[in-house]
């Protein structure tokens, strides 16, 4: 019986920076048309999000201001640029959703996080609404309330 390959396990990148600027209306999940030497640098974990967005144009999904650290050691006759667009696959319907959601305003489509499942790599989109200054406040104070009771809670447990 032949040995099964491991296949790597969970998340390679997030985007916390989304998480706090937008509303999280819907999430889709989506696969990454990638090169060779992509795959092997997100096997190492070189991947940030950080400033990432998916453009939608001519009926398809692309991943743009993502940044893929290339290795040292990939190909020397492959010229690596680390921050190209990269396809995202889609299926007809959730393309169709997402495109007449954008159209509205104040909604936008944004990467979440790169993550194996099994042997491939899939990006977690999401349609987001913006946050205003206020909302962005709120969040942290509702954040930190939740730590002090949390911390409170803990404190009394080990004084009894």
């Amino acid at each position: 019986m032949a040995k099964q390959k491991k296949h790597p396990q969970g998340n390679i990148a997030q985007n916390k920076k989304a998480l706090h600027d937008y509303f999280i209306e819907q999430k889709f999940e989506a696969g990454l048309a990638l090169s060779g030497w992509e795959v092997k640098s997100l096997r190492a974990g070189k991947a940030q999000l950080v400033d990432s967005y998916v453009l939608l144009k001519d009926g398809e999904a692309w991943l743009m201001g993502s940044h893929i650290t290339p290795l040292k050691t990939a190909s020397t006759h492959v010229i690596a640029d680390p921050t190209r667009t990269r396809k995202l696959l889609l299926h007809k319907r959730e393309l169709g959703r997402l495109f007449g959601s954008v159209q509205q305003k104040g909604y936008a489509c944004v990467a979440l996080s790169l993550y194996w499942k099994k042997h491939l790599i899939k990006c977690e989109i999401a349609l987001a609404k913006g946050k205003k200054e206020y909302d962005k406040r709120d969040t942290e104070k509702a954040r930190d309330s939740d730590r002090e009771i949390q911390r409170a809670i803990r404190s009394k447990g080990k004084e009894d």
